[in-house]
């Protein structure tokens, strides 16, 4: 468990040090004034493209002893609406999940209401999820 901790600190380090935990610097990129959170962006897709290459080539196997392979993926309408609400909550608030965590450990408590959201926004999907569409 320690080395979870370690990498999750140092996750969290990276998001503080990149100001990824900024809503200022969320508005910016929303409001295409600034390039920094564009630029995490441009460096986190091909750094994850090329480790799951890397971990494909070596024919690395998860926990479960599972080969990692990427699961084919279907495209339905309700990937565009989630992506939509998502969208819109990450622009009002700064803060998607993983920036989520690191305001709160970093003292912005006020992101604990953003957590509560999250939290109430999942219990919604898993209620609504047989009615909503494919």
């Amino acid at each position: 468990m320690l080395r979870y901790f370690f990498i999750g600190f140092l996750f969290g380090l990276a998001l503080i040090k990149g100001e990824a935990i900024s809503w200022y610097r969320m508005q910016e990129m929303f409001h295409f004034h600034g390039f920094q959170i564009f630029g995490l962006f441009f460096t986190a897709v091909p750094t994850a493209a090329l480790s799951l290459f890397i971990l494909r080539k070596l024919k690395m196997k998860t926990t479960g002893r599972e080969m990692i392979t990427p699961k084919k993926k279907i495209f339905n309408k309700g990937t565009f609406y989630g992506s939509a609400i998502f969208g819109i909550g990450w622009a009002l608030t700064g803060a998607c999940p993983g920036p989520m965590y690191v305001q709160i450990g970093s003292g912005y408590m006020i992101s604990l209401v953003l957590l509560l959201s999250a939290l109430f926004g999942t219990w919604c999907y898993a209620f609504f999820r047989d009615r909503l569409p494919h």
